[in-house]
C-alpha cells in the first residue's frame, strides 16, 4: 500500500483520483473508483439540473459506502447554471469532498468549509495553485500540459510543472496529465506529488458509461491522435483528433473567430459521441496518454495494478542503491 499525505487526508486507501469529466463522471464510474479504494467524483454539470444531482448522488450511495465526491467547474458563461442550488445539493447530501475547476473557487469556500467539506481545486499552473493554496483550499490537482481538456496557456509538461509545484505549495497536491500506470505513478511520487489524477485512463474502463467505439478508439489511438483547438483565441483544448477538431484547427489558423467554429464544437455534439459512438459527430477531450493505454480493464483490476506496478517500481529504484 502507498500513503500519502492526501491518501490520510481524505480517507482513501490509494493515491488515485478520478477527477470530474463532462458526460463521463457518473454512479457506475464514481462508484467503482470507490470501491476500489480510489477517489472518485461525480461531474455536477453533467446532471441537467440540481434536483437531478441530488439523484445522482443518491444513485452513487447505493453502490458504495466509499468515500466520492463531487466536481463544480465553475466558468463564466453569458446564462450561467444556478451554481448556487448545485452547492446547496452538495451540502445537504452530505458529500465531504469537492473538487472545484475553472475560475477562482473562493465564492464557493465558505459555505463548503463552514460544512466540513474538504475542497480540491484544479489548477494549470503553480502560480494558480498557489492563490489557490491562499484561499484555503486542503488540496489541489495540478494539470500538465499533456492533459485532456484545458492545459491553460503556458504549455508546461509534468516533467517540469509538478517538481515546481512541490517546491512551492505547502498543501498535498495531486499531478494530472498524462497518468495511465504505475509507472507514472512512480513518476508523479519521485517528483514531489502526493497522487494521480486520471481522466482518460479511466475513460477505458468497463464502468465508463461511454460507448464502446470511444474506448477502442482509445486503446488503438496514439500520442500523436489529439488535437490542440482554440489556440488563437487563449483558450487551448485538446481533444481528440478526429474530422471535426481538424475542420476546428483549420478555421482558426486560416483567421476565422469562435462564431465560425460555435456550431462544430456544440457540447451537445460531443455527448453524442459518448452516447452514440460515432467518433466524428463532435468534438470530444482525450490526453496523449491514449499512446500507453492498450485495454479496457475493469475499475477493480485497474486500480490494483496501478498500485502494484508502482510499488515494483518503487522496489527497483531502490535496488538500485549500493552502500
Amino acid at each position: 500500500m502507498i500513503s500519502t499525505r492526501f491518501t490520510e487526508l481524505f480517507g482513501i486507501e490509494h493515491p488515485i483520483v478520478q477527477g470530474g469529466m463532462q458526460w463521463v463522471g457518473r454512479a457506475e464510474l464514481v462508484a467503482a473508483v470507490a470501491n476500489a479504494g480510489g477517489l472518485g467524483m461525480i461531474t455536477a454539470l453533467t446532471q441537467p439540473t440540481p434536483g437531478d444531482l441530488a439523484k445522482e448522488i443518491a444513485r452513487t450511495r447505493a453502490l458504495t459506502d466509499k468515500p466520492f465526491g463531487v466536481n463544480l467547474t465553475v466558468l463564466p458563461t453569458i446564462n450561467p447554471p444556478p451554481y448556487d442550488e448545485y452547492r446547496r445539493v452538495i451540502i445537504d447530501a452530505g458529500i465531504t469532498v469537492v473538487e472545484t475547476a475553472g475560475s477562482n473557487p473562493e465564492p464557493h469556500m465558505a459555505e463548503f468549509v463552514e460544512h466540513g467539506i474538504k475542497i480540491v481545486h484544479k489548477c494549470t499552473s503553480v502560480r494558480h495553485a498557489l492563490k489557490a493554496q491562499k484561499v484555503g483550499v486542503h488540496a489541489v490537482s495540478i494539470d500538465g500540459f499533456e492533459c485532456a481538456g484545458h492545459p491553460g496557456e503556458d504549455d508546461i509538461p509534468g516533467l517540469v510543472l509538478i517538481p515546481a509545484a512541490a517546491d512551492a505549495l505547502e498543501i498535498p497536491f495531486i499531478a494530472s496529465g498524462g497518468f495511465a500506470d504505475g509507472r507514472g505513478l512512480a513518476a508523479a511520487l519521485a517528483l514531489g506529488a502526493d497522487g494521480v489524477n486520471m481522466g482518460s485512463r479511466f475513460l477505458a474502463t468497463v464502468e465508463s458509461p461511454v460507448h464502446q467505439n470511444v474506448k477502442d478508439h482509445i486503446v488503438n489511438s496514439t500520442e500523436l491522435d489529439t488535437n490542440l483547438i482554440f489556440r488563437s483565441l487563449r483558450n487551448t483544448s485538446r481533444v481528440s483528433k478526429n474530422n471535426v477538431s481538424d475542420e476546428v484547427v483549420r478555421i482558426l489558423e486560416d483567421g476565422g473567430q469562435f462564431p465560425d467554429v460555435r456550431e462544430l464544437v456544440a457540447g451537445v455534439r460531443g455527448r453524442r459521441v459518448y452516447e452514440e459512438g460515432d467518433l466524428d459527430a463532435g468534438i470530444w477531450t482525450v490526453g496523449i496518454v491514449q499512446g500507453i493505454i492498450r485495454d479496457v480493464p475493469t475499475v477493480g483490476e485497474l486500480i490494483p495494478r496501478i498500485v502494484a506496478e508502482a510499488e515494483q517500481v518503487i522496489d527497483r529504484l531502490n535496488g538500485l542503491r549500493h552502500a
